[in-house]
């Protein structure tokens, strides 16, 4: 049963999904990694993470797709990173910020002070001979804003250094060497507003952005002879007297001295000695997700010459088990042969086509020249491949003949049913499908510590036709730590989601999801869904979508409309009196910029506010798909903490881990709170993800085949 990247719809819970490290310890492959940036001149992560030196951030940048978790300590702070590169000139990531000597007040029970941030940097001009590479970046943007600084920096390679000078605001000028030399343009540049406490948190702090004095930062990175040792000195922007929550440190000096010893090409092993009197250490480790690979012990090729199968049904199973194609139907008519059905198992619908063409060949008699593959998905005809039967075959035996075949190929928009076609095998639409796993939902950065919940999750579907299935999902808690969570995100809005905790914690077995789903293909382009039951957690109702998607088009339009009545914490049958009406108008814009998928949705969220949930993701050639978004809403003050909503995301296909072609994916994002404003519901299926074989994108490449 697929477990596909929900595109667009945000998890509100922060207990929510099966994470990448759950699916190696559960048996993956070990992941591709980012090759040589352990002990690599110029590519370390700063305490605070991202590229840089210690204290202090560079122009650098990590290589496309890398993935960078990071640990260091300098008393009293220890700092929690993941940091991503998503494009080749821009890094984002977030942090934790451990304050070993000061409370966490919200947690009440003595706890050290846990605080959150997202940091990001752009690349504005790329090393040259002459020029050093120029790089923008804001530090613990939008978020409490306690270490909050700009900066704009440069570094230069010259042999084996690697140098770098910056100019910081805020937390990286606290130096103050210049005034600000926008105060020509308005003496409000001249001093940058107090964020004591963090009283701007959650919220874009654009009020302080480049304001107040400044400070001249920057250091030199030596590649030493011995390959894995890479020294550091830098100079601090900062002085520690201005800390946040009164924190004040001493420094004797503002020179910092360092080390960077790689492990691994991928382990890294950090330590230094920072303001003259106090040491760090720290650990990095880098994944490559764009390069996230396994070697394929899928089964072998049908030999394309093999005697005729005993039946067309026969036929049928074959191309399940080994081209991953559920068909539904197999027809022919004059010269042709087509099969309909959905791909269940390789990512690569022409990788399926390919497999399944060598089975047909051995099927279908002389007078057939075409194998056609009409795929569908939930009984909805998405588009239709078709193969010339003697170049498949020709490529089949000898590899200098796989680009004619490969360039012989063409794809459309599905074609409809001939009446006249002969029906040689059609499929019973009623399908029973289950599957038993375990399931590690968790949380990590709230008052109430690191939350988990390991659980194992039953999954059933039952398929009443081709267009129509039941579908549930059962939970058992095995192991948990739930009865920890006492925090609410206080706001006026209704409490919809600020009952986390009384959902996780009131039962150990429960009913998560019990559904009855419809779609329809209304016309050209366009599609509908209808849904109704059990819809998730803590939410039971009805509702509806309805999809324009063009046929290989960079642009999508949806809209769902809800009406939804909470649920009793025991998630069983009963409801609360809760109930609301949600929806919205969602655009999906493939940009065609480094392959950005921009989505825009604007409606009702749960508790009645009305806004805008912007989110924007790129996918690898790997597969895996890296994002963030943001909500914001009409609620004003009565949002609660922060103002706004955002969070990251990570999704990660099994195709990458594992030595077998899958469909399914693993998924973990990262939200800093849970909020009642800009709560959107969590639909187990939309059309943006059924539909998505409507896109052509990397059908054509070679790697794509099953040559």
């Amino acid at each position: 049963m697929r477990n596909k990247l929900t595109v667009g719809v945000r998890p509100q819970n922060p207990l929510k999904g099966l994470t990448p490290v759950a699916v190696l310890l559960a048996g993956a492959a070990s992941p591709a990694l980012a090759e040589g940036l352990a002990g690599e001149l110029g590519a370390g992560q700063s305490d605070f993470g991202g590229v840089g030196l210690m204290q202090t951030p560079t122009a650098r940048m990590a290589p496309l797709g890398a993935m960078s978790v990071t640990w260091s300590r300098t008393q009293p702070y220890r700092r929690y990173n993941v940091f991503f590169q998503p494009t080749e000139w821009f890094e984002g990531g977030f942090r934790y910020v451990e304050v070993e000597n000061r409370e966490f007040v919200a947690a009440g029970d003595g706890r050290a002070n846990l605080d959150k941030g997202f940091d990001m940097k752009l690349r504005l001009l790329e090393e040259t001979r002459y020029w050093p590479q120029v790089a923008l970046g804001l530090r613990d943007v939008g978020g409490t804003t306690l270490f909050g600084a700009e900066y704009l920096v440069a570094s230069k390679r010259w042999y084996d250094f690697d140098l770098t000078l910056g100019l910081g605001w805020g937390y990286l000028g606290n130096q103050s060497d210049v005034d600000s030399p926008f105060g020509w343009v308005a003496e409000s540049f001249d001093e940058r507003p107090g964020r004591a406490g963090g009283d701007q948190g959650g919220e874009f702090a654009v009020d302080a952005l480049f304001r107040g004095p400044m400070a001249l930062f920057g250091g030199v990175e030596w590649q030493t002879p011995w390959q894995p040792l890479v020294l550091q000195l830098e100079v601090e922007g900062n002085d520690y007297a201005n800390e946040p929550q009164n924190n004040d440190q001493e420094q004797d000096s503002r020179m910092n001295l360092g080390a960077r010893l790689a492990l691994s090409d991928n382990l890294e092993l950090k330590a230094g000695w920072q303001r003259g009197n106090t040491a760090m250490a720290g650990l990095s480790y880098n994944i490559d997700l764009a390069g996230l690979s396994q070697v394929k012990g899928d089964p072998a090729l049908a030999d394309p010459a093999a005697p005729p199968r005993e039946s067309w049904s026969a036929v049928s199973q074959e191309l399940e088990d080994d081209a991953g194609i559920l068909v539904s139907r197999i027809t022919r008519q004059g010269g042709d042969i087509t099969v309909t059905g959905e791909p269940t198992t390789y990512p690569s619908l022409m990788h399926s086509e390919v497999r399944a063409g060598r089975i047909l060949n051995a099927q279908a008699d002389d007078q057939v020249e075409r194998f056609r593959f009409r795929w569908e998905n939930r009984g909805m005809p998405l588009r239709e491949g078709v193969h010339d039967r003697q170049a498949l075959v020709a490529a089949a035996g000898a590899e200098d003949r796989e680009e004619d075949h490969l360039y012989g190929v063409y794809a459309h928009a599905e074609l409809r049913d001939n009446p006249g076609a002969e029906v040689l095998h059609e499929a019973r639409p009623q399908r029973f499908q289950w599957s038993l796993g375990p399931r590690l939902d968790q949380n990590f950065g709230g008052p109430d510590g690191y939350l988990y919940r390991l659980l194992a999750v039953l999954e059933a579907e039952y398929r009443t036709d081709r267009n129509g299935w039941f579908s549930g999902q059962l939970a058992w808690t095995a192991l948990e730590n739930l009865d920890d969570y006492e925090y609410i995100a206080d706001s006026d809005l209704p409490r919809v989601r600020t009952f986390i905790g009384d959902y996780l914690s009131e039962s150990t077995f429960g009913i998560e999801s019990l559904q009855y789903t419809r779609t329809s293909k209304l016309g050209d382009n366009w599609y509908a869904m209808g849904y109704g039951g059990l819809l998730e957690m803590m939410y039971a109702g009805v509702g509806g979508e309805l999809m324009y998607r063009p046929f290989n088009s960079p642009l999508a339009l949806g809209l769902d409309m809800n009406w939804v009545r909470q649920r009793e914490f025991d998630q069983g049958f009963g409801l609360r009196d809760y109930d609301a009406w949600t929806g919205h108008l969602t655009a999906y814009l493939e940009t065609g910029i480094e392959d950005v998928l921009a989505q825009v949705s604007v409606g009702r969220y749960l508790a009645g506010d009305v806004g805008t949930t912007l989110d924007l993701s790129r996918e690898f050639a790997s597969g895996v798909r890296v994002g963030a978004w943001g909500t914001w809403t009409d609620a004003g003050d009565a949002f609660g903490e922060g103002g706004f909503d955002k969070g990251l995301y990570l999704s990660v296909p099994f195709n990458a881990l594992f030595t077998r072609s899958s469909r399914d994916r693993a998924d973990v994002a990262w939200q800093p709170l849970t909020r009642d404003g800009g709560a959107t519901l969590e639909r187990r299926y939309n059309l943006y993800d059924v539909t998505e074989e409507r896109d052509l994108d990397g059908y054509w490449d070679e790697h794509a085949t099953a040559w």
